[in-house]
């Protein structure tokens, strides 16, 4: 008999079931070009699953249902309520965009995003093998049919076909990994395997081999070097609205899925995993930032941009773990979950001014678009200016403060290695503050581009959740201990459970 608490632990993700099969079934009759009761729905439905979560997120609770396979906790239900915030912004901002492009002749875009959304929700909450993969699939497979929205388009079908190719052949990675794992421990619960492996009644060889195929996996899903190569082609090549969809919400799914599988499930094997997760973070910020610097594409910058800032949280994820020292976990990934939140509110600034000043006929996805912005329109050059300063770690903006989270906890280590690697981020980032502040300079000095209408129309919804968007990227680098206190006790929660 599956008790209370079981049903209790996924009241979300039956919310968010049920509603995207009711406004999928709603949308048969909705005849609007703009999809407009469809709209309306789906922003009412991400309202009411992010509040709930975070109604979960504040009573603090811990508990376990369907035979322990799901988990309900603080980090979980605080990563679930802004995943569904993002969906709800991302949405916002690529309503008009879809419906420009004829990408509205359905409700697909919403009832995938949902259901991308759910997946999200079930790596989020896993606590067992087959739950987190279980996930993954359901979030990855409405994204590749999202890239492909637009079916009468080559460059996003060819993103879709890359996308699909390459993702497949990771997920493949991971679900080998883990089976080496279940095939050496006896277990596929989260739980179970951490006390297995800390028994050291296992085979390492075996145990370390399925690691290798699992942090492989994770790479892909992160975007991290060597494992990046389909990122600069499918945020090129997919519609914007779905390159936000597809860059924003799932940031969250990949933090998570790191911290249930590498610091609650293979924690006793961090002494080999930090080893894979140096190396990557050390490649991700040297490719991505050298590459972006070439780049005039400003999608194709902003995914060599998102590889080089996976390098920073990834370095925040291996921090953690000093070899004859406490645990230093509840610092270094509360700095991690804060960078990951951060980043993702940020990526929806950027990407939002993208879409809105898109028309009919011209994407202005080119840097030189941007030209003369600020006589065009302040607000928007003003976003956009934060935002590229918020990437590049420029105080007072939020991303200096995630930065710094991240360098302190490699310095609080008091390793040799990790120092190292602190000092090599921050050269990196003086690489990565060209790029961002050449986006800064073509906005307010460079003459608009001739053809450029004068005056950029855009919704009033979008414009009001622009503003505060870019408020909060402001704000939050003003005042970001509340939020960086909400992630360390989030994380401090994770941490308890160790073993449990």
């Amino acid at each position: 008999m599956i008790d209370k608490l079981s049903w209790l632990s996924v009241y979300p993700e039956i919310m968010l079931l049920v509603m995207a099969c009711v406004i999928a079934l709603v949308d048969l009759g909705v005849k609007s070009p703009q999809r407009t009761l469809t709209y309306v729905l789906t922003l009412l439905t991400l309202a009411a699953v992010a509040a709930l979560e975070a109604v979960y997120a504040v009573k603090g609770n811990t508990f376990y249902g369907f035979g322990n396979m799901v988990v309900s906790d603080p980090m979980g239900n605080w990563l679930k309520c802004f995943a569904s915030i993002a969906m709800m912004v991302t949405l916002v901002y690529g309503r008009g965009y879809a419906a420009d492009r004829d990408m509205l002749r359905g409700g697909e875009l919403f009832t995938l995003g949902m259901f991308a959304l759910l997946g999200i929700f079930v790596m989020i909450s896993g606590n067992n093998f087959l739950v987190l993969y279980m996930g993954l699939e359901l979030m990855t497979l409405s994204s590749y049919a999202l890239v492909a929205l637009r079916r009468d388009n080559v460059t996003a079908t060819e993103a879709a076909m890359k996308y699909f190719v390459l993702s497949a052949m990771a997920s493949g990675f991971l679900l080998y990994g883990l089976s080496m794992m279940y095939g050496a421990t006896g277990s596929l619960d989260v739980n179970e395997v951490y006390r297995a492996i800390a028994s050291r009644q296992v085979n390492h060889q075996v145990l370390v081999f399925g690691l290798v195929f699992i942090v492989a996996g994770l790479a892909f899903k992160l975007g991290a070097v060597p494992f990046h190569m389909w990122l600069p082609d499918v945020y090129q090549g997919a519609p914007t609205a779905i390159t936000l969809l597809i860059g924003a919400a799932p940031q969250f799914a990949a933090f998570a899925i790191c911290i249930r599988l590498l610091v609650q499930g293979l924690l006793p094997l961090a002494i080999d995993w930090q080893q894979m997760l140096a190396l990557m973070a050390i490649g991700s910020l040297l490719v991505g930032n050298l590459a972006a610097v070439a780049q005039t594409n400003l999608k194709r910058m902003l995914a060599f941009s998102t590889i080089s800032q996976m390098g920073f949280l990834l370095l925040a994820l291996l921090a953690a773990v000093v070899p004859g020292r406490p645990l230093n976990a509840e610092y270094a990934y509360g700095a991690a979950m804060f960078y990951a939140i951060t980043y993702v509110l940020t990526t929806l600034a950027v990407f939002g001014i993208i879409l809105l000043l898109a028309r009919t006929g011209h994407e202005s996805e080119e840097i030189t678009d941007l030209a003369g912005l600020n006589q065009r329109s302040p607000l928007f050059a003003g976003v956009m200016a934060i935002s590229m300063f918020s990437l590049a770690g420029v105080p007072p903006v939020v991303g200096f403060y995630a930065k710094l989270g991240v360098l302190q906890a490699l310095m609080a280590s008091q390793q040799t290695s990790y120092i190292v690697l602190a000092v090599f981020a921050v050269l990196m980032s003086l690489v990565g503050a060209f790029y961002y502040l050449r986006v800064v300079k073509v906005m307010y000095f460079d003459a608009p581009n001739v053809g450029m209408p004068a005056a950029i129309v855009a919704p009033a919804d979008a414009r009001v959740v622009l503003s505060i968007n870019g408020a909060l990227v402001l704000l939050l680098g003003v005042m970001p201990g509340g939020l960086m206190t909400l992630c360390q006790q989030a994380i401090a929660g994770v941490v308890k459970s160790l073993g449990t």
